[in-house]
């Protein structure tokens, strides 16, 4: 009987294994070894069929297929155990071949990879063989790594005791079952430091349990309940999270001499940013909040709102949803930004570091052999923007590569304030002129030479700082040699500027295009061309928010539920989103304020911006039939017959009567297939009654038996 024969199917309980002598002698998959000579004969937990789609995968697929078996398979624990963008947590840290890496609770082998081609040796310990033997048959071709199979205190006392790195990526928390007793973190890295050879780390990954997303909905991770590490695991269970200062507490018992915390962003399982006590986050940074991959989560507040507020008052280190700790000495790396989720040949790393005299420097490294030439194409960028940009007033941050071992660029680290951070000062305090002053100096300043045929087509505001009166462009990553007129490229800027915040609405778009003398034609023009430089840079990769809309994990909006429970003058509320091409969101919808005319009576007067390429309206918070009396677009009818301008979540009766058998109905007005402006008005007028769910579903399948 095989291994993959012994599945229960129940869970995590025992896999029970015939136990003879083939059981503990060793396995070589490919150039790996695996050690079961602490093999216990059972693997004492397991998460079911998924490790034979597992097994499977990576006995069939080559790495560079895991990519679409995620997006096929739509499994969070497919894109848990096979993303790439897992190896992103050791990446960043100093190895190099002369080095002995230790990780403990290797599982399926998420960073395995990543610690086999920095370092020369590395050692895994894991309980469960059947993760082992995923782990390595998908690092087959390794020959420097070997996979001890048992329980770690069993196997601890044959490890060596020169180790650079120990690894504990998502283990620290599970001490309690790896080694028990009354102090058991203490004691689990207490076991571990002599194992280090001297000024070798211990690098720990583990969430906070006092993260942002915690309080803003999500469930604990490990035990799937909500508010549980916030209420201090008052309802008990066998794992652990902790804060930052309960973590110092631990380490500073087991007598570790130091310790530096990093901050992984969003988490510590998929992180995009590396921050630092040396480089926090700033304002506005912090926007990529919705990863709830593994289960529903609610959403009780906008993370980023509240991250902003966080970040102004000092307090990010206690919120961030994951700490990355280093015991032993400092790591010159202070931010790490990955730009890893785009094709192959433009997958590069950002780094700010310092040099041991305290002087800080920015490098951008390839994170794949095939984006070497891109790397290395900033030095040539960086000499044809300077001479562009010659007198102009705008300063090309300097450039130099390195095409030694360590292929790099590296830039001088600029000090100034973003000139995105200015803008929204200037919003905030409803500035109008102190704004408009700012973007005529873009204006001026990047228009400077704009026959020139050489063009940096990625001028955002953001990759601007200002210093006084010197501005700096720090990232030339996207530079081109041809012309590009200052009007595409302020167009571009103040369409990214608007994508990134939804408080930036107030800005009069209308205005600026007129000064810019953009069409509405050049303007959709430019859209287009938008969306096909983002499917160039990224390869036509689906984003991490889009596989979490095919995983189909719910948002759930408790609000909604409550006003069911409410007077119909809560219930009767119109929520609108906007989709400027990258889908819907939660944190940019709004509602519409004196929607209902009475119970039964809807009136909406909504302006709308000419990049809002798909319209949903949500009518109610309940099931019911909506009959649409008039839907108005720039003054003219709107023709609600046709599916490409008008589709809903429920079943169409006859043209502009709406059955919902929902409590979540949903309308989708197209606006790309009707004549846009700049900015635009709606006009709809529709009644509406709230019918059970029950009915409403007896009268869809009517309608659809008709139809």
């Amino acid at each position: 009987m095989s291994l993959e024969d012994n599945l229960t199917g129940n869970g995590r309980e025992p896999i029970r294994i015939r136990q003879n002598m083939d059981d503990f002698r060793p396995e070589k998959i490919g150039s790996v070894t695996l050690d079961y000579s602490r093999y216990p004969g059972q693997d004492l937990y397991c998460d079911g069929a998924v490790e034979d789609e597992l097994l499977s995968i990576v006995k069939n697929l080559s790495p560079i297929e895991y990519g679409k078996a995620i997006e096929e398979r739509k499994s969070w624990p497919i894109l848990y155990h096979l993303s790439e963008q897992r190896e992103n947590i050791v990446d960043w840290l100093p190895m190099d071949a002369s080095m002995k890496v230790l990780e403990v609770g290797s599982g399926c082998g998420a960073i395995t990879g990543a610690l086999a081609r920095k370092a020369g040796r590395v050692d895994c310990v894991d309980l469960s063989k059947k993760r082992s033997l995923i782990n390595a048959y998908r690092h087959s071709d390794c020959e420097n790594v070997t996979i001890h199979v048992g329980n770690f205190k069993d196997i601890e006392p044959e490890l060596p005791n020169d180790y650079d790195y120990i690894c504990l990526i998502g283990v620290f928390e599970y001490g309690q079952s790896y080694i028990g007793g009354d102090t058991p973190y203490e004691d689990f890295l207490r076991i571990l430091q002599p194992h280090l050879k001297e000024n070798g780390r211990i690098v720990i990954a583990i969430e906070n349990k006092y993260g942002m997303k915690y309080f803003a909905g999500c469930k604990e991770d490990h035990l799937g309940t909500w508010f549980s590490g916030i209420e201090n695991y008052a309802a008990g269970g066998g794992v652990r999270t902790f804060g930052r200062n309960g973590l110092q507490k631990i380490f500073t018992a087991c007598g570790a001499e130091e310790s530096h915390f990093y901050y992984p962003y969003p988490d510590y399982k998929f992180m995009t940013t590396l921050y630092s006590d040396n480089r926090l986050p700033g304002k506005g940074e912090l926007t990529n909040n919705l990863r709830n991959f593994d289960r529903d989560r609610m959403l009780l507040f906008d993370e980023k709102h509240a991250f902003d507020g966080i970040v102004e008052e000092g307090m990010f280190p206690f919120f961030s949803n994951s700490y990355l700790v280093v015991l032993g000495p400092e790591i010159e790396t202070d931010y790490v930004k990955y730009s890893n989720d785009r094709a192959p040949e433009y997958q590069i790393k950002t780094v700010i570091g310092h040099t041991p005299q305290g002087q800080r420097y920015v490098r951008k490294l390839p994170c794949s052999e095939a984006a070497v030439p891109h790397v290395l194409g900033m030095g040539t960028a960086c000499e044809s923007l300077r001479e562009r940009y010659a007198g102009s007033g705008l300063s090309v941050n300097s450039c130099t590569v390195s095409e030694s071992e360590t292929v790099y660029a590296e830039f001088e680290y600029v000090r100034g304030t973003p000139l995105s951070e200015l803008l929204d000062a200037c919003l905030d305090r409803k500035d109008t002129e102190g704004f408009g002053r700012l973007f005529e100096q873009y204006l001026e300043k990047v228009g400077y030479h704009s026959d020139y045929p050489v063009s940096d087509y990625d001028l955002i505001f953001a990759n601007l700082l200002v210093d006084g009166e010197n501005w700096t462009l720090i990232d030339y990553e996207w530079t081109f040699g041809r012309a590009m007129d200052v009007k595409e490229s302020a167009f571009r800027a103040i369409y990214c500027y608007l994508l990134e915040d939804e408080k930036r609405n107030a800005l009069d778009l209308d205005g600026i295009l007129n000064k810019l003398e953009i069409t509405q034609a050049e303007a959709e023009d430019y859209r287009e061309q938008e969306r096909q430089f983002q499917s160039f840079v990224t390869g036509n990769r689906l984003a991490m928010g889009q596989i979490r809309d095919l995983i189909g994990f719910k948002v759930i909006r408790p609000g909604k539920w409550m006003e069911q429970y409410q007077d119909n003058e809560a219930i009767n509320r119109v929520q609108v989103y906007e989709d400027l091409g990258k889908g819907f969101s939660e944190e940019t919808s709004y509602f519409v304020q004196d929607a209902f005319q009475n119970d039964r009576e809807i009136e909406l007067k909504l302006t709308v911006s000419g990049d809002v390429q798909t319209l949903r309206i949500d009518p109610a918070f309940a099931s019911c039939v909506v009959h649409l009396e008039e839907v108005l677009f720039n003054g003219e009818p709107v023709n609600t017959d046709s599916r490409k301008i008008l589709k809903i979540n429920g079943r169409i009766a006859k043209p502009a009567t709406l059955i919902f058998p929902t409590e979540d109905p949903n309308i989708y007005l197209y606006l790309s297939s009707l004549n846009r402006r700049a900015e635009n008005s709606l006009y709809m007028r529709m009644k509406i009654a709230r019918v059970p769910v029950e009915m409403t579903g007896e009268m869809a399948d009517a309608v659809k038996k008709l139809l």
